[in-house]
């Protein structure tokens, strides 16, 4: 986490790094390349056909199911309608580290279609690494965010969009004067889409020069998941008045607003 002699420092970075402007500073338009990578890979912030289609054999197998019992169940069906409640939507998981989880969670959780999340630690050699080990770099532990979300309203390849976007990608160990190699930048996939999805738009990125310096972005399958203690989870929103620090996470909500104006939930976007 930051310490006061190092705030006007990430004050700076993270200015450039929310608008993508990765390294503290970038060589080509990277607005401009973002909007191209969603155009030729159809990336709307509305779930792709993919991610519509999951569990497709499951409900098939269930609508079998249901067609030989339709006609003894219409009746009953009918006069329950009143009672009947829309299926809760099925949720899909992507894990991220980029950075101190603090700053991240906020932006994360102002995301149409975002439905939890939870600060945590993954990629480690330890057990129930306490923030304290992670902190240390001894754990081998990176700060991550398990974003649960409903792909019918936030495509993953969206959540990736805001994790290149909003932190610093290109600097191996290091977010701002965070060093350690608890905030390096690292995409953990729960699925061989996940994994592809994140390589393809890593490459692409790459291939662009969206940013001055190389991602350094690991993209590794997901491992054993440690929520992080109570006083971590929710950060922002619960400290927003009592911590100086949130100030700083204040500056990047701001920078994060600006860039996506169409992603942002305006209900879950206040704190009382």
């Amino acid at each position: 986490m930051l310490t006061k002699l190092n705030i006007t420092a990430w004050i700076f970075c993270s200015w450039v790094e929310v608008l993508g402007i990765a390294g503290c500073g970038a060589a080509v338009d990277t607005d401009q390349i973002f909007r191209d990578i969603a155009a030729e890979t159809k990336l709307d912030w509305v779930a792709s056909e993919n991610s519509e289609t999951v569990g497709t054999e499951i409900q098939e197998k269930t609508a079998k199911t249901s067609r030989k019992n339709s006609a003894s169940n219409r009746a009953s069906e009918n006069m329950n309608d009143e009672s009947k409640t829309e299926p809760e939507p099925k949720l899909e998981v992507a894990t991220f580290g980029n950075g101190c989880f603090w700053c991240t969670e906020a932006v994360f959780q102002r995301v149409k279609g975002v439905k939890r999340v939870v600060s945590g630690f993954m990629g480690g050699q330890v057990d129930n690494p306490t923030y304290e080990q992670v902190c240390s770099g001894r754990s081998g532990h990176a700060e991550v965010l398990q974003i649960e979300f409903d792909p019918k309203v936030v495509s993953y390849e969206k959540l990736l969009e805001v994790f290149w976007r909003t932190h610093d990608p290109t600097t191996l160990n290091r977010q701002g004067n965070d060093v350690g190699t608890q905030y390096r930048s690292a995409v953990f996939y729960h699925s061989d889409d996940q994994k592809n999805s994140a390589e393809k738009y890593k490459a692409r990125l790459g291939e662009a020069r969206a940013f001055r310096d190389p991602i350094v972005t690991e993209i590794t399958e997901v491992s054993k998941f440690y929520a992080a203690a109570d006083d971590h989870q929710d950060y922002y929103n619960q400290n927003k008045k009592k911590n100086p620090y949130c100030g700083m996470i204040q500056y990047k909500l701001d920078k994060f607003r600006k860039a996506f104006k169409d992603v942002i939930d305006k209900e879950k976007d206040v704190v009382k």
